[in-house]
């Protein structure tokens, strides 16, 4: 393996987060094998699924709030978005990476 090569658990790690926030048909199913035979614990999987599904959700819901402002449509309040943090210099660092549900960092 070159030096400057990624270990293959991380790239199967990688991979697996690329195809669950990519809603990949293939649902990075046989990367979860991969590394399981790498020895990559139940709980650090889960962390990355975690991390996935969070900016998969973020982004659905990012974009959908922009679809509704631009097509002016009217949203019920109790099944609005919020709006996607804009940037604005210094507020934007905190709020550029929000914590999943489960409490796990994104960045």
């Amino acid at each position: 393996m070159a030096e400057s090569a990624l270990h293959p658990s991380i790239v199967a790690l990688v991979s697996l987060a690329a195809n669950i926030a990519a809603n990949h048909p293939k649902k990075g199913l046989c990367q979860i094998e991969r590394l399981r035979g790498f020895g990559i614990s139940e709980e650090q999987i889960d962390m990355a699924v975690d991390i996935a599904r969070h900016i998969r959700d973020e982004a659905g819901q990012m974009l959908d709030t922009a679809f509704d402002e631009e097509a002016k449509l009217v949203v019920a309040p109790e099944t609005a978005v919020p709006p996607a943090p804009t940037n604005t210099g210094e507020s934007t660092k905190a709020a550029c990476c929000t914590p999943t549900a489960k409490g796990n960092a994104c960045c």
